[in-house]
């Protein structure tokens, strides 16, 4: 059968370098790589219209999704995007010396549903905070209003949730000036390092307390997995088989080019201390694609959501995730 074109959306990431510029093989596929720079453009695009063929998608809105019985998407365990997130909280420290300072007041945060704030919330929990007693104003980081367009996530539990209503203010603004004592998300507030009373709530030793987090829980936090629509793997079903294989090898280049270390292709002035680093952390692979490799994480994730009142149960991980097969499967196989 002829190859079938498909678009994939992703951001421009060094595990994906390989397969936008065409140097890995897809059995069976003629991918179009289409590069966005911003996440939240990719997901708003694709959960809102369906934009693309496949995508980069935010894990947590993806298992949302999926348990509240919207299933025009499946997911691969392919993870283009991990990160710990304890360099994520911000606070006022005019008021917050200690995470449990945090309980009773107002908090910042991007999108409540976010998987980055999913995360930082169950680190903060780790941390002795009540969530119950925070009022989470939701609005964008860097200006007025909402931070893009997501579909709207209903909670199952009570939760203090409210817009940033401010019309001059964003939440980075809020927070240097004591209206709100902290900020969680993606990113960290454009006032850090520039406002004297504002600064990360784990400093000054965040790497330590990460790998401190990672050793202790097992946990590298996954942010996004792959989406492919569902009708185009009910019709062509190896299509899972070929993207996760096509996805893994130019995940193996991308290390291959790390460890290169006669001239550095990463701009790293510690580049060998760090790949000792992850040799020690992560037994040479920092970034492992399958549900296996995974499911410590996966399952804390779908943990934090039922814990959270964002989803009504605990699905099963080979549920969420569509089977992969071996590398060696034919093209038309199911």
């Amino acid at each position: 059968m002829p190859n079938i074109p498909l678009t994939f959306a992703c951001g421009p990431y060094d595990r994906m370098d390989a397969l936008a510029q065409g140097k890995v093989s897809i059995p069976g596929i003629d991918l179009t790589y289409i590069t966005v720079d911003h996440p939240r453009n990719i997901f708003d695009r694709m959960v809102g219209g369906l934009e693309f063929d496949t995508s980069e998608m935010s894990v947590s809105e993806y298992i949302c999704r999926y348990t509240a019985g919207k299933r025009d998407l499946v997911a691969i365990p392919i993870f283009p995007s991990r990160a710990f997130r304890h360099n994520c909280i911000a606070v006022n420290t005019d008021l917050i010396k200690t995470p449990t300072d945090l309980n009773g007041k107002r908090v910042g945060v991007q999108l409540y549903t976010m998987t980055a704030a999913v995360w930082i919330r169950g680190i903060l929990e780790d941390a002795g905070v009540d969530l119950s007693t925070i009022t989470w104003v939701e609005g964008d980081i860097r200006k007025p209003g909402a931070h893009g367009k997501p579909a709207k996530t209903s909670l199952l539990k009570p939760v203090n949730l409210i817009p940033n209503t401010n019309p001059t203010k964003s939440l980075s603004e809020l927070l240097e000036d004591s209206e709100i004592v902290a900020t969680i998300g993606a990113d960290q507030p454009p006032c850090l390092n520039k406002a004297s009373n504002v600064r990360l709530l784990f400093a000054p030793n965040i790497r330590e307390k990460e790998k401190e987090y990672y050793n202790r829980t097992g946990i590298f936090p996954i942010m996004h997995c792959v989406v492919i629509k569902r009708e185009i793997v009910e019709k062509y079903p190896f299509v899972t088989t070929s993207l996760f294989n096509a996805m893994n090898e130019s995940k193996d280049i991308a290390l291959s080019r790390l460890r290169f270390t006669a001239t550095y292709r990463y701009m790293l002035p510690f580049l060998t201390s760090d790949l000792l680093e992850i040799d020690e952390l992560f037994a040479g692979d920092p970034w492992p694609y399958g549900v296996e490799e995974n499911r410590r994480t996966l399952e804390a994730m779908v943990g934090f959501l039922y814990e959270q009142g964002m989803i009504d149960r605990k699905v099963p991980l080979d549920e969420l995730f569509v089977p992969v097969y071996g590398k060696n499967l034919k093209i038309g196989q199911v």
